[in-house]
């Protein structure tokens, strides 16, 4: 049976909207919680916002924080950089902690490295983000030169050694590595914290860091149904996360953009149901 698997919001698929309508917009749609970006934050702060201002707007939103994003780039920074970024990893995990959220993610930046200088940065940022009793998720990007596929990833999780850590893995990226089917093959529930969804063009644009040509569930490549039972034989229970940055949708209202990806979501997880009942 396909899981009945709680949604978030990405923020970045809304790009350019404030937080404060990228939440409305999210509740409004039936989203059950938002992933919101280290960004977000500092967008709140840029307008005169103080940290505790942005705990009371997202709490007062009544909409869970599923998931918050720290600043990327600590696996390879130098070590200056690399303390002003894990001083901003305690910052986002107060905040979490203060909304009753125990998920951090992030992903390797636009800088490169060595899988042991990965490994031993997660090896840091796990105990910081243990010290406040939550959970990081690490996610691989398929055009980076070294963290693009999930084997790397398990390689830095399993040598930091840190319980807490685990894989945030996103269907676009699954897509463009090792393909949906080779990529969580090996993946089990119990090391999958967290998971990001989209849609892969036919021909992607290539070696782009940030790609942002990703579509709505159902307009790309993707098999629909793979995926989703996929996550459900493996029982992952975490959130399904819409993250589609598209300029095109950044050009449209955030509230249609919203009740448009919830909408599908709905129709592809039935689909997929349909499809299990069928070869059952």
């Amino acid at each position: 049976m396909i899981r009945n698997f709680r949604t978030a919001l990405h923020t970045w698929t809304i790009h350019t909207t404030p937080l404060d309508v990228c939440l409305d917009a999210a509740a409004k749609a039936g989203f059950d919680a938002i992933e919101i970006r280290r960004s977000d934050i500092v967008d709140c702060y840029d307008r005169g916002m103080r940290k505790q201002d942005v705990i009371s707007m997202i709490r007062d939103s009544g909409l869970q924080l599923g998931v918050l994003g720290t600043e990327y780039g600590w696996f390879f920074t130098p070590p200056d950089e690399q303390k002003r970024l894990f001083d901003v990893l305690h910052e986002t995990c107060e905040i979490a902690s203060a909304l009753g959220c125990d998920m951090i993610m992030s992903a390797p930046g636009q800088v490169t490295g060595t899988v042991a200088d990965a490994t031993a940065a997660t090896r840091t940022a796990g105990a910081i983000v243990a010290e406040h009793g939550l959970k990081l998720a690490l996610e691989f990007n398929s055009q980076h030169p070294v963290v693009n596929r999930t084997e790397v990833l398990r390689q830095i999780i399993t040598g930091a050694g840190q319980q807490n850590c685990g894989m945030l893995l996103d269907a676009y990226h699954l897509q463009r590595s090792e393909g949906i089917r080779g990529g969580l093959s090996t993946v089990s529930g119990a090391e999958l914290f967290a998971f990001q969804y989209s849609d892969v063009p036919p021909q992607p644009a290539p070696g782009v860091r940030r790609p942002i040509d990703r579509l709505v569930p159902g307009k790309g490549i993707i098999d629909w149904n793979h995926l989703f039972t996929r996550l459900s034989e493996i029982g992952y229970h975490g959130y399904l996360s819409y993250e589609a940055p598209n300029p095109e949708f950044w050009q449209r209202s955030p509230y249609e953009v919203c009740a448009e990806g919830i909408e599908i979501t709905k129709t592809l997880l039935e689909r997929a149901q349909q499809s299990l009942n069928t070869t059952a």
